[in-house]
């Protein structure tokens, strides 16, 4: 079972908000998931991200996968670079 951290859809047409989520990477968008882990509004001036930093750091750890959108958004609050110097220093300790 590949887990992917990903974003589903929710508010109403045409002002969507998205909450980021941990899901199997067969079910649907906006299906089940295994957990929420945070929000992201791109309606918002500027746009807001918030996660849940220990959730997130500790799926990546288990091996889930972020989207290339959920990516990108982790590398602007940096979260992506904590996660790789973590992964760095396991593997030189």
């Amino acid at each position: 079972m590949a887990v992917k951290i990903r974003l589903t859809r929710t508010g109403r047409k045409k002002l969507a908000s998205y909450r980021v989520v941990i899901a199997d990477s067969e079910a649907p968008r906006d299906g089940r998931f295994i957990a929420r882990v945070g929000t992201y509004n791109p309606k918002e001036s500027p746009a807001q991200f918030q996660v849940d930093e220990q959730l997130v750091l500790r799926w990546l750890g288990k091996g889930a996968q972020p989207t290339e959108t959920v990516r990108s958004l982790l590398k602007k609050t940096g979260l992506w670079k904590k996660y790789l110097d973590g992964k760095r220093e396991k593997a030189a300790g």
